[in-house]
């Protein structure tokens, strides 16, 4: 299930703490997992738990807290929107809603061409900036107005050849 190499880097990211924390790693390990699989599993969450010497629902709970660990296959741009009360007051519900729209998704669900997850997110830290959205846990996008939303999607898809 989890590649050598992975189980490399595990003790890579174990050999930072010291031998009576190996637990600290959790959430490093956790991405590596995602990293490799695409998305967290829970037999890969057990794999986790008895790497670390951890409860499985120890590492479940770590999962399922952060919308960054992905509990099941998610698309290839995984787009999370904030939904939070200072994006809401500021066009935050408009964002997700014309998302909505445009992909024929609801949230928490995958286009049927496996390009496009669509997720709310709790507070992404850039409440001037609302409403913001995340890119595949990386990629912070500010102002996203409905026509920079289209801008995003569109381009995102032309990258793929599907436009």
């Amino acid at each position: 299930m989890i590649s050598e190499k992975s189980k490399a880097a595990f003790a890579k990211e174990v050999a930072k703490y010291p031998a009576d924390q190996r637990q600290s790693a959790v959430m490093a390990c956790l991405q590596i997992v995602q990293k490799e699989l695409g998305y967290v599993s829970l037999e890969s969450e057990k794999f986790v738990a008895e790497y670390l010497g951890m409860a499985p629902m120890a590492v479940h709970e770590v999962t399922s807290f952060y919308n960054m660990y992905n509990q099941r296959p998610v698309g290839k741009y995984k787009l999370n929107v904030c939904t939070n009360l200072p994006c809401q007051l500021r066009a935050g519900a408009q964002a997700m809603a014309y998302l909505k729209q445009k992909l024929g998704i609801d949230n928490n669900q995958t286009t049927a061409d496996g390009l496009f997850t669509l997720q709310e997110s709790e507070c992404l830290g850039a409440c001037a900036d609302s409403p913001v959205m995340l890119v595949n846990d990386t990629t912070m996008c500010s102002f996203m107005s409905d026509e920079k939303l289209d801008q995003l999607v569109d381009g995102l898809r032309a990258l793929e050849g599907k436009a």
